[in-house]
């Protein structure tokens, strides 16, 4: 069988909630063995993220947290910190995301293990960086969607600032987070030697838009709301059919002729100083929608998609989330998959969206119970005799499930 880009490499995971867990679940689905640590009494928070009355696993929890095995093990205990410090000496990385300074205090810090470990990765998620006058302060992406201003950005133009509706900086960071992880990994093939990552959450924020920022880097202009439209590239933005609507995105002035001649039958418009190029159709995207509208009124919204496409137009329906997973899209990709689980059976995930021709990534498997894997982790990695892990269990350090 082939193996998976990350075969033999072990994640030591302290991280919780979305965007350690989402890096680590990428770790995972490219073929690393993950340890996800978690508090033994309550686990991950969001297990408990679930609509009340839900019985079962949160379909939260279970998104992102594939392929992992979970030792639930208090570390704040003197015999929980010395396993998860053994755990550390028997992996390649370390991921964590707590407040600055909690590792350190339960000797678990960069600094506590790296001389005897030189080849460990250590990576850290913060909301603002571990060194620095901000390093005490937590990290949100709602905070971090008003403070890099993504929020300013989001809206309608009369209209207030609006939080885009998913946790997009906290994906993001853990996206960096794993970027980081892999180049430390392939750094480590050549030297031989670990480094910490430090991922802050608002640099990783603030970088995700900088191309809005660049405006005002370079001519000190703040971009301004424009809800569905651009201020860059014209037409774009969600227009009117029959029916309901689509989103269209146009790009360049050659596309612009295509769309004219090809798709809407107006090659009438080409000769319109309005919207002769892209810079007039910015300047002049609210009468060129007003005459896309009454176009495209004209007929449903599938009719249209399927002449756009047909015509090479980057154009598409505006669904739910419900609708997405349903679409003919996501069913061409296979992109939803059934993995196994050890108390729903099944449960359907979103898979991997890397695809590899010599090292796929990993089947995917159901995201664990809390502490499915602590006795296993326990005896097989550490060592632990089964009364030794019984007493740690009786204690209140470690849970297994019964």
């Amino acid at each position: 069988m082939t193996e998976t880009p990350l075969a033999g490499i072990r994640i030591l995971d302290l991280t919780r909630v979305l965007a350690g867990p989402f890096c680590t679940m990428m770790l995972s689905d490219l073929g690393a063995e993950v340890i996800k640590v978690e508090n033994p009494a309550v686990g991950d928070e969001t297990r408990h993220f679930k609509t009340p009355g839900r019985e079962g696993e949160s379909p939260y929890f279970m998104a992102i947290n594939r392929n992992k095995k979970s030792l639930a093990i208090d570390f704040t205990k003197p015999e929980g910190a010395a396993a998860v410090k053994a755990l550390a000496a028997k992996s390649d990385v370390v991921i964590e995301a707590m407040r600055t300074g909690t590792m350190d205090r339960y000797g678990l810090g960069y600094d506590d293990l790296k001389e005897s470990l030189p080849g460990l990765i250590y990576c850290s998620i913060s909301g603002y960086g571990r060194t620095g006058p901000l390093k005490d302060r937590g990290g949100y992406d709602p905070v971090a969607q008003a403070e890099v201003g993504l929020m300013a950005l989001t809206g309608e133009a009369d209209g207030p600032p609006m939080r885009v509706g998913v946790s997009l900086f906290d994906v993001m960071a853990g996206q960096y987070a794993a970027q980081a992880i892999l180049a430390a990994l392939f750094a480590r093939g050549r030297t031989g030697k670990g480094q910490s990552i430090d991922v802050p959450i608002y640099d990783s924020s603030l970088s995700v838009i900088l191309p809005y920022h660049a405006r005002y880097l370079v001519e000190g202009i703040d971009e301004t709301r424009v809800g569905n439209s651009s201020l860059v590239a014209q037409p774009l933005g969600v227009f009117e059919a029959a029916d309901g609507q689509i989103l269209l995105t146009i790009a360049g002035d050659a596309l612009f002729v295509k769309f004219c001649r090809t798709a809407i039958n107006r090659p009438d418009l080409l000769e319109d100083d309005r919207f002769a190029n892209n810079a007039a159709r910015v300047t002049n995207r609210e009468a060129l929608k007003v005459v896309l509208d009454a176009i495209f009124s004209s007929d449903t919204a599938e009719n249209w998609l399927e002449r756009l496409r047909a015509a090479g137009i980057p154009a598409g329906p505006i669904r739910t989330t419900g609708q997405a997973l349903d679409s003919y899209e996501t069913q061409a990709r296979g992109l939803v998959l059934q993995a196994p689980h050890a108390s729903e059976g099944t449960v359907p995930v979103v898979r991997s969206p890397l695809a590899f021709s010599g090292t796929p990534v990993r089947a995917p498997v159901g995201a664990p119970l809390l502490g499915q894997h602590s006795e296993e982790v326990l005896q097989q990695t550490l060592g632990y005799t089964a009364t030794e892990v019984a007493a740690l269990i009786s204690n209140g350090v470690v849970r297994a499930p019964k």
